[in-house]
């Protein structure tokens, strides 16, 4: 194992530090309400790459800067330019894929500490972590229906696992916005506190992983992976073909625009 890295983010957008055995990774873009922009997905790899061999390290926590969210999505400011083109919508989606898997695939316990919006892509973020709190404040949608995107077969996947495809299906099918308390009557939290004490029952967790046994832990997690492993007849290329067609459809561009004209998008189907 590494001793004792340093830990240096690649933006300003995602601030790093080691407090004890966590590390903390939190979205720095408060003014577009931690929406994720390119350079901060692209951060959080290298972050965990360092983290994986540091002996120092038995949980990592993301979280959002202020109070207001835990991230809200993607950065729109950044849509025409990264996922209007077909080419550009297969690199940011293989891009995100792969900072979710990597979060996902993290060998040591993560925890999502959220409050505010957490929306779209933060929803794929908390997901992707092991154990997800939240404060009474905080407020959760997956919007892809109003914006005509397609949905990650793996996402969709951590969806379903964790709530179920019933409660799945009410948040996909409808994009509606829950608060803490229906997110974690669906299971997609497992605590809910007050703001104000949001930093303490993050502290439990970080006091429990750095006391606990860390190969047990991580044998536990490994083990959990197996469990939950796809069945052998999952047909990945349907799955692909049916993301990709949502994207190169005339409702996805009628999304995209809506959205930006800050209108109600009118989708026809094609």
């Amino acid at each position: 194992m590494m001793s004792n890295p340093s830990y240096e983010s690649s933006t300003e957008r995602v601030q790093v530090w080691l407090e004890g055995r966590t590390l903390h990774i939190r979205f720095n873009n408060p003014a577009k309400h931690n929406a994720l922009s390119v350079d901060m997905w692209e951060a959080v790899p290298l972050l965990l790459r360092l983290a994986q061999h540091d002996e120092r390290v038995r949980l990592v926590v993301f979280s959002g800067a202020g109070e207001k969210a835990f991230v809200s999505g993607a950065d729109i400011s950044q849509f025409e330019d990264m996922r209007a083109a077909r080419e550009a919508v297969a690199h940011y989606e293989a891009m995100a894929e792969a900072t979710l898997a990597g979060i996902q695939d993290f060998p040591k316990p993560t925890l999502a500490c959220i409050r505010g919006y957490c929306i779209g892509g933060g929803v794929n973020v908390a997901i992707a972590c092991d154990l997800r709190i939240a404060s009474t404040d905080s407020v959760f949608a997956i919007p892809a229906a109003r914006l005509g995107l397609g949905y990650r077969y793996s996402a969709m996947k951590n969806l379903v696992d964790l709530v179920g495809p019933g409660a799945a299906k009410d948040l996909f099918f409808t994009a509606r916005r829950i608060d803490a308390a229906e997110a974690q009557a669906m299971r997609l939290v497992t605590r809910v506190c007050a703001p104000d004490a949001l930093a303490a029952l993050q502290g439990e967790y970080a006091m429990a992983m750095a006391d606990n046994a860390p190969l047990t832990v991580a044998a536990g997690k490994a083990i959990m992976r197996e469990v939950l492993k796809p069945s052998p007849d999952l047909d990945m290329a349907l799955c692909a073909s049916l993301i990709r067609s949502c994207f190169e459809s005339d409702d996805y561009t009628e999304g995209r625009t809506a959205f930006m004209q800050k209108r109600k998008p009118v989708f026809t189907g094609r």
